[in-house]
């Protein structure tokens, strides 16, 4: 198997942890960009030449280019990206403040964003690249509490569809990845974070506050097992679009897909009606 170079943000623990374990296992070289170096340390210790760690803030756009640089410096490629770190703030979107909205939203679509800019050009050059965006099964549904999350993931898989589209031309790939509860630590106490609740929607939302911080060490997905689908398939021949993981995560998106279809089907017509009488289609490139 080629030896691959990997950039994994948010590596110190749950997905990105699993992920840097499964590829160095695998012989390959991994940049572990963490915020607290000290939590990969033993990476390093165990994989002196296959392993560098980087410190870096998912948020910081401005260091992206460097992340990428100091990556090649160290390993001549870049074969693979995971944009991995994010975190989820609980709460109805009356609850939740602008801050918190933009914050989710620089961690998960302009910091990657940014990330996958710097990484390009030295993807292109090569003409070839898998680029990992860790959404969520959030990304595709949402439901009451989880308005900040979803619209992140919902924004960055629109974003990386239309990446998928541009960079194929060049040999670079985009797989979506879209879990269902993994033990990752999401779920934790120092992670997970809960908009202050409000006499409105307190009892509405009670249940999912409870749901969401009572299910850390519980989840049903392994994320090891999860790393090593992800590496396998950064080393095959070819990569899904979008990639549910667990069980809950493929009944979930299913179901929305289906309710889509049904709810399009309902008002075809109506939504037909919009447009102006005896005009055909424009056609367009894509």
């Amino acid at each position: 198997m080629t030896t691959q170079t990997w950039i994994i943000t948010g590596a110190s623990r749950g997905f990105g942890r699993a992920l840097a374990e499964s590829a160095l296992a695998a012989g390959d070289h991994v940049v572990a960009a963490v915020r607290r170096p000290e939590s990969v340390a033993d990476l390093e210790a165990k994989y002196p030449d296959n392993c560098l760690i980087a410190k870096f803030d998912a948020r910081d756009i401005a260091a992206a280019a460097d992340l990428v640089r100091d990556t090649l410096d160290r390993f001549g490629q870049l074969d693979v990206l995971v944009n991995n770190a994010g975190r989820a703030v609980v709460g109805a979107v009356e609850e939740v403040s602008d801050a918190q909205l933009r914050e989710l939203m620089d961690l998960h679509l302009f910091g990657p964003a940014a990330l996958v800019r710097a990484a390009l050009p030295t993807m292109r050059e090569r003409g070839t690249g898998t680029i990992v965006q860790m959404s969520s099964q959030g990304g595709r549904t949402s439901f009451p509490g989880v308005s900040a999350y979803s619209a992140s993931k919902f924004a960055l898989e629109g974003w990386s569809e239309a990446l998928a589209g541009e960079v194929a031309p060049f040999g670079i790939r985009v797989m979506l990845v879209e879990p269902s509860r993994f033990r990752t630590g999401f779920n934790g106490g120092d992670v997970l974070e809960f908009a202050d609740p409000s006499a409105t929607y307190r009892d509405l939302l009670a249940n999912v506050r409870a749901d969401m911080a009572g299910t850390d060490g519980r989840q049903e997905g392994d994320p090891a097992r999860a790393a090593e689908i992800i590496v396998s398939l950064a080393h095959g021949d070819e990569v899904p679009l979008r990639l549910p993981l667990g069980r809950e995560a493929v009944e979930r998106i299913s179901r929305a897909y289906r309710r889509g279809l049904d709810e399009l089907e309902k008002w075809a017509e109506t939504a037909r009606s919009a447009d102006f009488e005896g005009v055909s289609a424009s056609v367009r490139p894509i």
